[in-house]
């Protein structure tokens, strides 16, 4: 069988090919992306998520994190508790730039790694508000999640939980 493309010897002005589909539309160049430099500026924020409050201070220097004194690694040792952590870093590529030291009081291992995303997140948004902040606001790292364990009410088992209803 005979394809589309060896009947067509000589493509008409302004049509470019990619990878055998025919489009009008010319490609876009991509931009050289510069790289940012990192500022010697430290910064400071807090975070909070669920029952946790993350107070975080990084400065610049060779990515080393530390929580409570102890190594990030050994503190989250749950790989998607260091990712969640270390994404406002990807976000700006800024990974290995800036060194870390939180306090984390409060909370489960869950929601003392989103208070510190959060907090890390809000320390490099104060660094450089106008390179920063839409990135962050884009992956929504600036926005804190209110969500919190609802209280148990009087009368109920648990916060909704009630009794099995008895006709009889």
């Amino acid at each position: 069988m005979a394809n589309i493309a060896d009947s067509i010897e000589e493509l008409p002005e302004g049509i470019t090919t990619t990878e055998g589909s025919y489009t009008t539309e010319s490609t876009p160049e991509a931009a050289p992306k510069a790289p940012r430099a990192v500022l010697n500026v430290p910064g400071a924020a807090v975070g909070r998520r669920k029952q946790a409050i993350a107070r975080v201070r990084i400065k610049p220097g060779a990515g080393s994190i530390t929580v409570n004194g102890r190594e990030f690694e050994e503190y989250f040792p749950n790989k998607l508790h260091q990712q969640l952590i270390n994404d406002p870093f990807k976000v700006l590529d800024l990974l290995g730039s800036y060194d870390v030291i939180a306090k984390i009081t409060g909370g489960g291992p869950s929601g003392q790694a989103g208070a510190m995303r959060l907090a890390i997140a809000r320390s490099l948004n104060e660094i450089d508000r106008e390179n920063n902040r839409p990135a962050l606001k884009k992956a929504g790292f600036l926005t804190r999640d209110a969500r919190v364990i609802e209280r148990k009410k009087a009368g109920l088992k648990k916060a909704r939980k009630a009794s099995q209803f008895s006709k009889r």
